[in-house]
């Protein structure tokens, strides 16, 4: 078992970079300073294959606890995911079948391992006592931890019932469930962002309805994304995926709007913004994170191709091709097709915004049709090129 470190300046920094609110802190900070192993549960539930920077948030302070000589006790929610968490939602989130649930799961490990040190972490998938052969009644009995009131308190709820929407009986029970897996692994601490704070407390709950010591809980802040206004989510299209490739991971981290500069350094990273240049802040800012999932000196590399094409308007060396198999296409489905945009909505924003050049002529249409007989050179902003055929 490795030695819990018990030092003072790095428990203050534990409790306190990149965190909203300890319950109980004082609590917590004893625990931390007794010497004694803690275990620091995360839960994931895969619904996407891919991670981004967000999602590293939380993966980055488990590792923090890992190197404080905690366990890591990583919950991949493969049964919770079916329902689909209620959490920031004003409408029920669509539940995901057992085939996409174990497409997610695929990439999630060796994503997530880029982050924490998965050898040294507890990894526990929560079928393991919901699909158990006791059948119903682990659900049944959890179920009695917590009453239909409570759950409609929550304030997604209370939002989505004044509107008219519905609370489903699966989605009630998605907290009490989440806050069964600390039952089972005998959570002290549980982490998550500052939406999950009804899950987690939830879970001391449900600890305290069978007899269990309550887990501190740890809500951290969450990370706006490119746009500067919204969670970073896909479904947004303002997301950094960190196994994007590196010119586009340093491309996408220089559109962040310098407002969130320091945000960015103080939850990403482990220093804090030196630099009072915004332009060079995020220079160094995007080396510091390609280097972290791309390897040392992938960050000055990228770097230096990010300043070759938009300090000096250069245009990149490796553009990528793509077909379509149409002669002719409107360019939002263009935006569309290409991935260029990540919905019809946002394609008409970036034709009116004037972020669309095809060979070179900024477009403004967003009903102009397009020809693709011959090759052209699609712009979408001052870092996405594609070349684009029929």
């Amino acid at each position: 078992m490795p030695k819990v470190i018990a030092n003072t300046q790095k428990i203050d920094e534990l409790l306190t970079r990149g965190v909203e609110e300890v319950i109980v802190k004082e609590h917590l900070r004893a625990a931390l300073l007794s010497g004694k192993q803690l275990r620091v549960k995360l839960g994931i539930d895969p619904t996407a294959s891919d991670l981004h920077l967000g999602h590293t948030i939380p993966l980055r302070k488990l590792r923090q606890f890992q190197d404080a000589g905690h366990k890591a006790v990583l919950i991949i929610g493969d049964f919770t995911a079916r329902i689909g968490d209620p959490s920031g939602r004003s409408e029920a989130r669509k539940p995901l079948t057992t085939e996409e649930v174990k497409t997610n799961m695929k990439k999630y490990l060796n994503q997530a391992g880029k982050v924490i040190d998965i050898k040294r972490s507890e990894i526990r998938y929560n079928s393991e006592w919901f699909f158990s052969k006791e059948g119903l009644s682990p659900i049944l009995e959890v179920a009695r931890s917590a009453t239909i009131n409570q759950v409609i308190q929550r304030a997604e709820s209370k939002k989505r019932l004044a509107e008219g929407g519905s609370i489903s009986l699966i989605e009630a029970l998605y907290p009490i469930m989440q806050g069964y897996d600390s039952v089972i692994v005998e959570a002290d601490v549980e982490i998550g962002g500052t939406d999950q704070k009804f899950n987690l407390l939830m879970g001391r709950q449900v600890q305290k309805f069978f007899n269990k010591p309550e887990q501190d809980i740890m809500t951290l802040m969450l990370l706006e994304g490119t746009d500067g206004e919204r969670k970073m989510s896909k479904s947004y299209g303002n997301y950094i995926g960190i196994e994007e490739k590196s010119n586009e991971m340093f491309g996408k981290i220089m559109a962040i709007p310098d407002k969130l500069i320091d945000k960015y350094y103080a939850l990403l990273t482990d220093q804090d913004r030196g630099i009072p240049d915004p332009l060079e802040a995020k220079l160094e800012l995007g080396r510091i994170i390609v280097d972290m999932y791309h390897g040392h000196g992938e960050g000055l590399e990228a770097r230096g191709a990010f300043i070759k094409v938009f300090s000096k308007k250069e245009k990149p060396e490796d553009i990528k091709k793509v077909r379509l198999g149409v002669s002719e296409i409107n360019i939002v489905e263009l935006l569309v097709k290409t991935r260029l945009a990540p919905s019809k909505s946002e394609a008409r924003r970036l034709i009116l915004q004037g972020a669309v050049k095809i060979d070179d002529i900024r477009k403004s249409d967003p009903n102009e049709e397009t020809s693709l007989q011959k090759e052209i050179l699609l712009q979408v902003g001052p870092r996405h090129f594609l070349k684009v055929k029929s």
